[in-house]
């Protein structure tokens, strides 16, 4: 199992907020401020520390975790396509890969590379990922969607493809090709002040125990920023109360709602604290108690007459009178119907039947029991004397009974009844007294415990009054029974609370009077009077306990930020991963990157009992590396430490390197380029450059060692950055492929001419000459000299000296060529009033490149075949001689570094 799975294994068994910390460094390499801020936050809200922000700890993914699987399939890239929202790179391109060998894509800069290094380097889970992907800035937000490529690839040589989408997890296929970035390098100044080399992997595990010794810092600083004074709460903690006790222990076990419950104090509490207060100081605490009682007497004794008083006329009682006074109504309605039938008839005079006529009528009834004795009244008979009139009734005496059948009819009699009944109701309201029996000197005891009640009391018994008059009003034919309402507000409740108020603190007083029972008092008051105090100074309390309590939380996260099972998994780790014959691999990449000065030895120490091992970066002398290193040998050391890893690793899968030799010199450019075509003989190695210079020297270190290359360039078009060429541009191609871009450039010349565009043909022509003569220049080193002396490369191929002969006529056919050039390419031809070469002499001119170019190669052909044929023979007269001349002996060893010879 590699170190990345290890650590992939090993990371759910550690806190959450450091599972986050490991996949934030598999991400990044190194944390930034905010990533701390980050995990300070995660790990106290793991320990209850609420997080203002919500943040929530992730887990490591699978995705995270670059390097490959280990699984033993060699995985190739053959295409990169269907590009989206990547910078500003067109869509729909699409750059092939050579799934051998190397590819190397070119570009200048702003042409796109680093579009498709960035979306390689999500896919394939580099170990730098901090570069963020944008979309093209130009493209409306409802236009842009989330980044995403296709990855055309072969699993042990079968086709397949792959898709990338930012957010999601990377294919896992893509784990196993490797990209080399600037988190390559990981050598530092250690404990033991050695210049240690750390594995891919272990850097993570070290940066783990970096992050929680800062965290441990940023706890140490907060906690030396906590004061917790609990001087101002020492006289009451002492006091042997409950409120004593709790913040005699106050801890971070406290709880506040305890703190809140005893700092808490109701308005009777408050009123017997008070009462108490007073009680305890009473000098003659048994008169002040019977004065009490008296006071309590009369005042509840004013409560019981208004509650009286406040019934009489209640809601129910006014209730009951509307009720009898609509029924009343109700049948006196009916009366006065029946009764309208009975004056309608004949002869009656007017008001018969009326309250007044019936009242004469029943008069007659009385009268008649006197003088009409024997007889029944109405039925008298034609002889008797009418009792009002005292006339003989005669024939009127049926007219006696119809009044009396009248009078006694249901109705009439109902009206009578319910009349009754309504007055009673009313009369029993209507001469109610309303005085509650509020003398002065009452009313001047409740001012003095109360002044507000007493005017309460005033105002309930003008209330009560004015509601009677109201009912009353009601009863009346208009009356308005909505105006009545439910009566007026009570005072009995408050005085029944005053009234109890005076009894309880005459019994504190009797008690009071009475030793033995005076401690218990004392002991109430002295709870109710620390209450009281902690109620002012809750406020207090309440920050006191939660420093408290957040002080007792940073402590419990200092245990979380201990490194030891950190120490004892890189330990662990270590013993497996650091060896010899990863030192060994480095050493060597060092001596291939002409580094050879640094050596890594390994180192043995001990470590709590256990023999532990570590790389160390050495250079000869006591000499510190990081003093001594160049720029271009700590780049060595980065790509040597990435080689190294990759090829000890077992994997089969290719290498991604973007710019190599950034701000190289032409000599390590050419170093790293050797080694990198050698690379490129055993897997697939894909290289992004803008360098042309590094560029030409892979293509001759490729073609030197048979190493397969196929290279293409990357350009910005209208559609968009990015756009695949598979071409190179002019200062890459070698000369064949020059000569095709000048007769493509001459065509051109040719349409402008045609169009009689003197101006654009002007500067078409001299850009033609000028990339001519480059293509001159070019030929000289290529064809006329074999590459025996490139520019800047170190070292010069005098094997290719076999291949090499000039003539007087390879010396008037390049200075004719250069001279011609120079007199066109130049700035003078612009200004000196020169006239440019027609079309067909452009074309006579690339030509004439072209037809020395296959002159020279034919020769060269000739010469390499006669030359080889002359050195065998010279070889074998000089091993004849030798032979008998001397006793054999080994050839010494060649020495490359300056280049074969």
């Amino acid at each position: 199992m590699s170190i990345l799975q290890e650590i992939q294994k090993w990371a759910p068994t550690l806190p959450a907020w450091q599972q986050d910390a490991v996949g934030r460094l598999f991400s990044k390499g190194e944390l930034a401020a905010e990533d701390y801020d980050d995990l300070y936050a995660l790990l106290k809200a793991q320990h209850g520390i609420a997080d203002p922000k919500e943040r929530l700890p992730k887990k490591l993914e699978a995705s995270q975790v670059g390097g490959a699987t280990g699984s033993g399939r060699l995985i190739q890239l053959t295409s990169i396509k269907n590009v989206k929202n990547v910078n500003a790179l067109a869509d729909n391109q699409c750059v092939t890969l050579r799934p051998d060998g190397i590819t190397v894509i070119y570009g200048d800069n702003g042409s796109g590379k680093s579009g498709y290094s960035r979306a390689l380097k999500k896919a394939c889970r580099a170990r730098d990922r901090k570069e963020e992907i944008l979309p093209n800035a130009k493209l409306p937000k409802s236009k842009v969607g989330a980044a995403e490529a296709a990855f055309g690839i072969l699993v042990d040589g079968t086709p397949a493809e792959v898709k990338w989408i930012s957010g999601s997890a990377p294919p896992e296929q893509l784990a196993d090709i490797a990209i080399f970035d600037s988190h390559c390098a990981r050598a530092y100044l250690d404990e033991q002040d050695d210049f240690s080399y750390v594995p891919y992997g272990l850097d993570i595990i070290a940066n783990l125990a970096k992050a929680c010794n800062r965290l441990k810092a940023m706890l140490e600083t907060e906690l030396s920023h906590i004061q917790i004074d609990t001087t101002q709460f020492a006289s009451l903690s002492s006091s042997g109360t409950r409120v004593g006790a709790l913040l005699g222990a106050l801890s971070e076990k406290t709880k506040v709602a305890d703190i809140e419950a005893l700092g808490t104090i109701n308005p009777q509490e408050v009123e017997r604290h008070a009462a108490l207060d007073k009680v305890l100081k009473e000098q003659n605490p048994k008169e002040k108690s019977t004065q009490l009682r008296l006071r309590s007497g009369r005042i509840a004794k004013l409560a019981s007459r208004c509650e009286e008083k406040h019934g009489k006329i209640s809601q129910t009682e006014s209730g009951k009178l509307r009720a009898s006074v609509d029924s009343y109504k109700a049948a006196k309605k009916a009366a006065e119907l029946a009764a309208k039938a009975f004056t309608e008839s004949p002869g009656l005079l007017p008001g018969t039947g009326g309250e007044a006529w019936q009242a004469l009528f029943e008069a007659a009834r009385k009268f008649a029991a006197e003088s009409h004795q024997g007889k029944e009244f109405p039925h008298l008979g034609e002889d008797a004397q009418c009792p009002l009139c005292q006339q003989t009734l005669g024939e009127n005496f049926r007219r006696l009974i119809e009044f009396d059948i009248f009078v006694q009819h249901e109705a009439e009699k109902n009206a009578r009844d319910k009349r009754a009944i309504a007055m009673d109701h009313y009369n029993g309201i209507k001469n109610l007294d309303m005085s509650i029996g509020i003398d002065a000197e009452l009313r001047a005891e409740i001012v003095a415990l109360s002044p507000g009640l007493a005017d309460e009391c005033d105002s309930f018994q003008a209330n009560l009054i004015s509601h009677r008059e109201t009912i009353k009003a009601a009863c009346g034919s208009d009356g308005n029974w909505d105006s009545v309402g439910s009566g007026p507000v009570s005072v009995v409740d408050p005085l029944r609370v005053l009234s109890d108020r005076l009894a309880a603190e005459a019994a504190s007083l009797e008690v009071a009077s009475d030793e033995k029972l005076r401690a218990s008092i004392e002991a109430e008051f002295k709870e109710l009077n620390a209450r009281v105090q902690l109620k002012a100074m809750k406020q207090a309390v309440l920050a006191t306990a939660k420093k408290i309590w957040f002080q007792s939380k940073l402590r419990q996260c200092q245990s979380s930020v201990r490194t030891n099972q950190i120490s004892s998994k890189a330990s662990e780790l270590s013993e497996t991963i650091v060896s010899k014959e990863l030192a060994d691999a480095l050493n060597f990449e060092f001596n291939k990157l002409n580094a050879g000065e640094l050596h890594v030895s390994l180192k043995s120490f001990s470590e709590r009992g256990k023999t532990l091992h570590k790389l160390i970066l050495v250079l000869p002398g006591a000499e510190k590396p990081t003093s001594v290193l160049s720029e271009g040998e700590q780049r060595a050391i980065a790509i040597a430490s990435f080689l190294a890893e990759v090829n000890i690793g077992g994997g089969k899968g290719g290498i991604v390197f973007d710019d190599p030799v950034s701000s190289l010199d032409h000599r390590r450019r050419e170093i790293v380029a050797r080694r990198l075509a050698e690379e490129g003989a055993k897997r697939q190695v894909i290289i992004f450059t803008h360098d042309v210079y590094f560029l030409c020297i892979l293509q001759q270190e490729a073609e030197r060692l048979g190493t397969g290359l196929s290279a293409l360039s990357l350009r910005r078009a209208p559609e968009g950055f990015g756009v695949a060429d598979s071409d190179l541009p002019f200062e890459g191609a070698k000369t064949t492929r020059r000569i095709g871009m000048l007769r493509q450039m001459q065509v051109e010349c040719a349409s402008l001419d045609k169009a009689l565009n003197e101006k654009g043909y002007r500067m078409k022509a001299r850009d033609a000459y000028f990339h001519l003569r480059l293509a001159w220049e070019r030929a000289v080193e290529e064809v006329l000299f074999k590459g025996v002396v490139i520019r800047f490369r170190e070292g010069v191929e005098t094997h290719k000296l076999a291949e090499v002969i000039v003539d007087d006529g390879d010396f008037f056919a390049v200075d004719a060529g250069m001279t011609k050039c120079s007199k066109y390419a130049h700035d003078k031809s612009a200004n000196g009033g020169i006239a440019m070469p027609v079309p067909s002499e452009l074309e006579s001119d690339i030509n004439a490149l072209e037809s020395w170019r296959k002159t020279i190669e034919g020769r060269s052909s000739e010469v390499r075949k006669r030359r080889n044929g002359a050195r065998e023979t010279k070889d074998s007269q000089s091993l004849g001689r030798d032979s008998i001349s001397r006793p054999s002996t080994p050839a010494p060893p060649l020495n490359f570094s300056g280049g074969a010879g």
